[in-house]
């Protein structure tokens, strides 16, 4: 990220522009998405190449662990020509008297060449230091006849320091905090290019024949100062475009249940009695009749004892569990149902929980353990909901086959 530094200087904060630095950051990652294999980056389940990604053009900013600071002292000889007290006829070179050196060391954390990186502000008289591994030095000389109070001045250079760390921080902040919008959009454009030309290679109906040199693996570069993160894992068949359910319509459907969840509330008699399968029934009426006829053509059908499912050609597209709450045990068992059903790319699941007599915190608690504690867990999604949760999951033996998993709990009246 950084250029060539000069340090001859001991000048800190002016050696190379932060600003261009940031910027040549986000065009390296550019460069790195469109620099994959098509074959990787299709295969690779976005969120994780986007989380890699924003980990390894991240900027953390500096900092000062004043509480571990030190002094050390030296005894050597100084130069004093340039001292206004004493009479020197000749400045041009050194005059050596008996001294001392102080120096003060402040170990920080960071990337030491960000004390080198120059902010959109900074003051006319940067601060002087000398950065060693992973200490900030700040040296003093004084001859021994004419001894220096160092600490006013040890305490104005680091506040100094930490004005131009702060300055630099605001800059970070602001690179750090779009960082994920862009990668997401990086990796989306490349995407959708590289779909959008594997449909018109298929339309050919030629058979395309591999390059051999087309590479199988991608070399991640070091990033110093901090761990490296590590490319995630994909498959290395061919990557193979499967049709996805539209969150809208996801949404829709979801919004569907919970509509007919509502109409159990008001009516609790006419639901007291019922059992799963007679629940998930009312829930399919409700379905196919907002979804039935649609140009897509989609409709929803039943296989085995409680699920719903959207199929198309012989794949389920979205599969929904309807569970009466009986423990986190059962609740485990739902999910392990979910994926032995769930088999393209990015389905979109359900659980809906049908809670007797449980109290509601219980029931949410143990939704919540269960999920994030389930091998096949990748992430939680920011899905604000009073009685429901959302989770990704991945399919069983490949990481980058991603299911939406939305879970939602419903009062069942005894």
């Amino acid at each position: 990220m950084f250029g060539s530094i000069d340090k001859s200087k001991g000048l800190l904060f002016c050696t190379h522009d932060l600003d261009q630095s940031l910027r040549n950051a986000v065009q390296q990652m550019r460069q790195e998405v469109e620099g994959l294999d098509a074959n990787r980056l299709l295969s690779t389940a976005p969120e994780d190449l986007k989380s890699y990604l924003v980990a390894k053009y991240r900027v953390e900013p500096l900092h000062l662990l004043r509480d571990d600071w030190y002094a050390d002292h030296h005894d050597m000889p100084v130069d004093v020509r340039h001292d206004p007290m004493r009479w020197i006829d000749d400045k041009s070179r050194p005059v050596m008297v008996p001294g001392e050196r102080i120096e003060v060391r402040v170990p920080f954390e960071g990337e030491g060449e960000m004390f080198y990186a120059k902010p959109n502000t900074m003051s006319s008289s940067p601060p002087r230091g000398v950065i060693e591994k992973n200490e900030l030095v700040l040296r003093y000389d004084s001859p021994s006849d004419a001894p220096r109070d160092v600490r006013p001045l040890v305490d104005r250079t680091l506040a100094e320091i930490e004005q131009y760390l702060g300055w630099q921080r605001t800059m970070l902040d602001a690179h750090n905090n779009t960082l994920p919008t862009a990668v997401a959009q990086a990796i989306e454009q490349r995407r959708e290019r590289l779909l959008a030309q594997s449909q018109r290679v298929a339309a050919l109906g030629i058979p395309i024949k591999r390059r051999d040199d087309a590479p199988r693996t991608y070399a991640i570069p070091t990033v110093r100062k901090k761990a490296a993160p590590t490319l995630p894992p994909a498959s290395g068949a061919p990557f193979t475009p499967e049709p996805t359910w539209a969150m809208e319509q996801y949404e829709q459907a979801l919004k569907i249940v919970q509509d007919m969840a509502l109409v159990m509330e008001r009516s609790p008699e006419a639901f007291k009695a019922m059992d799963e399968e007679a629940l998930r029934q009312h829930f399919l009426v409700q379905l196919n009749a907002q979804f039935e006829g649609k140009a897509t053509g989609e409709t929803f059908n039943m296989s085995g004892k409680t699920d719903i499912l959207l199929r198309e050609g012989d794949r389920n597209v979205f599969i929904a569990e309807c569970k009466f709450w009986k423990g986190p045990k059962a609740f485990s068992e739902a999910i392990d149902q979910l994926l032995g059903y769930a088999t393209w790319r990015d389905s979109k699941t359900a659980i809906l929980v049908f809670n007797r007599g449980t109290e509601t915190s219980t029931v949410l608690s143990g939704i919540d353990t269960v999920a994030k504690g389930h091998s096949n867990f990748k992430r939680a999604v920011n899905w604000p909901h009073e009685s429901g949760f959302r989770y990704v999951l991945h399919s069983n033996g490949d990481s980058n086959r991603e299911l939406i998993l939305t879970v939602l709990v419903f009062h069942v009246p005894n």
